[in-house]
């Protein structure tokens, strides 16, 4: 695995941990390129972060600073290599923590997130995935302008979504859908 384009663009990654699955080089790629000026300035969430490569994708293209959550210790210790390897160490937190029990803390003004990356394991049932969703949907998000990005096996079970959540792009690459919501204003 490896950077794919920015400041940090060919740097590769640290080994990939036991029980982690990663979003491909490819996938990225084409997330990334989807996404364009969407990520520059933006305060990135990568949730079930595994290696971190997204967010730190999203820091190499711009990103103003990106937090990393996941609660397995050899993932942990993936991302914080991957941002002393990338040298974004001073724009990445690492929380490890199970997504459920970090998102459901109070949410402070300094703590929305403009670009949010969801890439639980795909046998996480559509409910539970849902839970996350909502949680995020209650607080996590910038006022406007925010974008969640969802990879799921293009097999696994449908999240539910918040209401005012719009699928804007879906992105198959192999196994992994990647579903983009934005928010949809109410007129």
């Amino acid at each position: 695995m490896r950077v794919i384009a920015g400041s940090a663009k060919g740097v590769r990654l640290a080994k990939v941990p036991a029980g982690t699955r990663p979003l491909s080089d490819m996938a990225r790629e084409g997330l990334f390129g989807s996404l364009a000026d969407l990520v520059d300035g933006a305060r990135c969430l990568d949730l079930y972060a595994g290696t971190g490569a997204g967010g730190i994708e999203a820091l190499s293209r711009g990103a103003a600073g990106a937090t990393f959550v996941d609660r397995a210790a050899s993932a942990v210790a993936a991302i914080r290599e991957n941002l002393r390897l990338t040298g974004f160490e001073p724009v990445g937190t690492v929380v490890r923590s199970p997504v459920e029990r970090w998102l459901s803390r109070s949410v402070a003004a300094q703590d929305r997130f403009d670009l949010v990356l969801c890439d639980p394991p795909y046998d996480l049932d559509g409910a539970a995935l849902g839970r996350v969703l909502g949680a995020l949907g209650a607080g996590w998000l910038a006022p406007e302008g925010w974008t969640v990005v969802v990879t799921r096996g293009h097999r696994s079970s449908a999240a539910a979504v918040p209401v005012h959540w719009a699928v804007r792009r879906q992105l198959r690459y192999g196994d992994s859908l990647l579903t983009q919501y934005r928010e949809e204003p109410w007129a």
